[in-house]
């Protein structure tokens, strides 16, 4: 057996000791979220910030977004959707250059959760204030948001709120097909207060995919009611009644009742 000297002994056991107490670092619990982080929804809130919000308006769309994910009757639904829970953010876009993920991804799963979420929107700054409308730009920006955050939804939702048409930039309808096909469903709530008809132009020019629908606020006072029911029915999934096709090219006719929602005819 070899022997070593008392001296090279006690370096030995010196290192050794420094070893032991060396202490082993973990990675912290905010970075254990992987890649491809499975969920139950990705879903994108893209609100207006276009020049026909007005800094009021869009104080209002702001504080009913906050209160929608305060209520209760959110993390409700995030129970029934799945074990997974839900990643969602929220992007502001007016034209179509201006976009900004102006609340980053966020795993929501319990209360506590979407009440730090419901925070954030509500001490979010503006990003925009004024520019054209420009949809298609929205619904691109978001799709990319998807393609590069580190979920994985077994459903993938944009929710798209505004209260125009697109006025600018590429039209609409075909950045949602480019959606649809890939997976991703676009439902709209749709604000009265400017173009009493923009309801009808979400419903044929921009939402699209698997139960996708509209839902109208009759201005930005309603927007909270509109919203909360809108978001419940994302995230839970609940079904939406069908509305019949035309017999001819639509007029683009109001909904009867604020709140009302409908399914685009397939």
């Amino acid at each position: 057996m070899k022997h070593f000297s008392p001296a090279f002994a006690a370096i030995l056991g010196s290192a050794a000791l420094a070893l032991s107490a060396t202490p082993v670092f973990t990675k912290p619990s905010w970075a254990l979220t992987e890649v491809n982080d499975r969920v139950d929804l990705e879903l994108v809130l893209a609100v207006d910030a276009s020049s026909s919000v007005s800094e009021a308006e869009f104080d209002l769309q702001s504080r009913g977004l906050a209160s929608a994910f305060r209520d209760p009757a959110i993390a409700a639904a995030i129970r029934a959707s799945g074990d997974l829970g839900i990643a969602v953010s929220l992007i502001q876009w007016s034209d179509s250059r201006k976009q900004s993920l102006a609340v980053d991804w966020h795993r929501l799963t319990d209360a506590a959760s979407t009440q730090g979420f419901a925070q954030k929107i509500e001490d979010m700054p503006r990003y925009f204030v004024g520019g054209s409308t420009a949809i298609g730009g929205a619904i691109q920006y978001a799709l990319k948001q998807m393609d590069k955050n580190a979920f994985d939804g077994r459903r993938k939702v944009i929710d798209i709120s505004g209260d125009g048409r697109t006025n600018q930039g590429a039209q609409p309808a075909r950045l949602r097909d480019e959606a649809v096909a890939s997976g991703v469903t676009i439902n709209g709530l749709a604000i009265l207060n400017e173009d009493p008809l923009v309801d009808g132009y979400y419903l044929y020019h921009v939402i699209g995919g698997t139960g996708a629908f509209v839902m109208t606020a009759t201005d930005y006072r309603d927007f909270f009611k509109a919203m909360l029911e809108k978001l419940i029915k994302e995230i839970a999934g609940v079904p939406i009644a069908k509305l019949a096709p035309p017999q001819s090219p639509p007029q683009f006719p109001a909904l009867e009742s604020e709140g009302q929602t409908a399914e685009r005819p397939r």
